[in-house]
This record gives C-alpha cells, structure tokens and sequence, in this order.
C-alpha cells in the first residue's frame, strides 16, 4: 500500500483531485481511496499499487505549490529526526554572511550557490570559501550569530514536538560548529556533527580542522542513528543533502534545489516546517516550542 499525503490550497480541492485521478489513470494508477485526516488541512490518498515518483510528478503538476509526503508503509512519529541547517533550519546561509562582514559575500555565495545546486565539488568548495575567510577575527562570529542568523519558520516547533514524542534530533552540517552548537542549543537538537574553523592567534586562518562534514557523513550519521531499522526523518535544501535524504525513511527537501527536491519522497514548498509535523499527523495539540 502506498500512501500519499499533500497540503494545498483548498479552494479547488475537488477539481485538482480529478485532475490528478486523470493523470495517474494515464500512467496506469489508480487511486484507491482519498480522504482528509482529522484536522481538515491533510488530503490522504491510497494506492493498492503504484511507483512513488510517478505519484510525486502527478501531485507536482495538479496541486503545485504543495506540501507532500509519499511512503510506502503507514506514516508514524520518526524514531531518529537529522537535519541540515544552513537555510533549513535557519534561514542564512551562515558562511555568506560571515563572508559579508569581510565584504567578500558576493564572491563566497555564488561558490555556495553552484556548490548548493550540486554544480561544484562540495569539499573543494568548500576549502576554497574557507581560505578566503582568513585573517577575519574570530570575534565576528559571534556578531554575526547576533545580527544575522535566525530560526526558519517552524522549527523551533518541529524539534520540539519531535523531542517530546520520542525522537532523538541530530543537527548535522556542512557549515561550522561555531554557529550550530549555538543553533543547537537555541532549537534543541541532542547532537551535533560539523565542521571546524581553525582559529589562531583570535584570527581564522583560512584552514579547517579535523574530518570534512560531507554528504557521505551526513548520511552515515543518519544511519549510525537508526541503528537497526529505526524509522527516520530527514531534512535538507542542497545537493550535499541527497544521500541523507535518500537514505532517510521520510526524506524532505525543504525550499529546496532541484536536484535535492527530485530525491526526497516529502517536500515543503508552500508552508513552513510545521507542515512536517501535518504530513506526519502530529496533532496541533500535541505540538510544542511555540
């Protein structure tokens, strides 16, 4: 049984929901049930038998700009929840705008953007927007951390509701664990896997220290979390976010590039991440964190 869940907009509900009929019927499935969860603003569809990224598109072109979730088991609270965090669960892009406060952001967030849209080799990117951040006092971080770098809308809710049903939340990130260790704690994540700036002298030198947080280990930790089988919850926006998302139970590209948007069987791309909590069937009263 597969099992489709999606958020849109109501006021043509019905009319979409032929259209989408329509266009499974011409790929050859069928729907066999449709019906909104208890709270009103989740359509749930069944299929005795049908290939999710079929199902994905033909939600795609009837009710975009939509929230959805594909599974091919009966949805439940995630054991295990991993998250990216630059411009997931917060908003920035933190190495951007570091990089403004040394007045080179142009230059490092058009590297971020290609290495984002899977365009460049995420490492070697890396190192190259690192090293032109050297000789910037190390001081600055936590200015930035100040004045530019906020949670994204929902999040707060979603790691919170998660924890108190159970799930252990892990913030694993290309970025720094000069930003998400406090990111961490503010949003209430139990571990945290990133990268490190070296610093000497109160200054970054340009360098990193220790293993490169990739998209290899962002997965590994995903599953290294999930032990044996535990079901798992996966959020991220970027090409270095694939394999984490794959590997996941419940894989969400959220506001994502393409190609992250294309591997994820759940995508948030007209709400904010509570609709993770909608397409799970959180209750609103079980919510938590405001």
């Amino acid at each position: 049984m597969l099992i489709a869940r999606l958020i849109a907009d109501t006021a043509d509900r019905e009319t979409r929901l032929d259209a989408l009929a329509d266009a499974l019927k011409a790929t050859g499935t069928a729907i066999a049930s449709a019906a909104m969860l208890a709270e009103g603003d989740v359509m749930e569809l069944r299929f005795a038998e049908a290939d999710p990224s079929v199902v994905l598109e033909a939600i795609d072109r009837t009710f975009a700009p939509a929230d959805m979730l594909v599974s091919d088991g009966e949805i439940v609270v995630p054991k295990v929840f991993v998250s990216d965090m630059d411009s997931t669960m917060i908003g920035q892009e933190c190495i951007d705008e570091l990089a403004d406060y040394a007045g080179i952001k142009p230059q490092i967030a058009a590297i971020t953007e290609r290495a984002m849209q899977g365009e460049l080799d995420f490492v070697e990117a890396l190192c190259e927007r690192v090293a032109l951040l050297r000789g910037l006092d190390e001081a600055v971080v936590e200015v930035c951390l100040n004045e530019r770098i906020t949670p994204t809308p929902g999040a707060r809710t979603l790691v919170a509701t998660l924890s108190a049903l159970g799930t252990r939340s892990v913030l694993v990130t290309g970025g720094f664990h000069h930003f998400a260790d406090p990111v961490a704690q503010m949003l209430g994540f139990e571990r945290v896997v990133g990268n490190r700036l070296e610093v000497a002298n109160g200054q970054l030198t340009g360098n990193l220290l220790g293993p490169i947080t990739d998209s290899g280990v962002k997965a590994a930790v995903l599953r290294e979390e999930a032990g044996q089988g535990a079901v798992t919850l996966a959020t991220g926006d970027g090409a270095n976010d694939i394999p984490m998302i794959e590997a996941a139970t419940y894989g969400f590209a959220y506001r994502a590039k393409p190609k992250a948007r294309a591997a994820a069987n759940g995508r948030v791309d007209r709400g904010d991440l509570t609709a993770v909590l909608c397409l799970l069937g959180i209750p609103r009263k079980d919510w938590r964190g405001g």
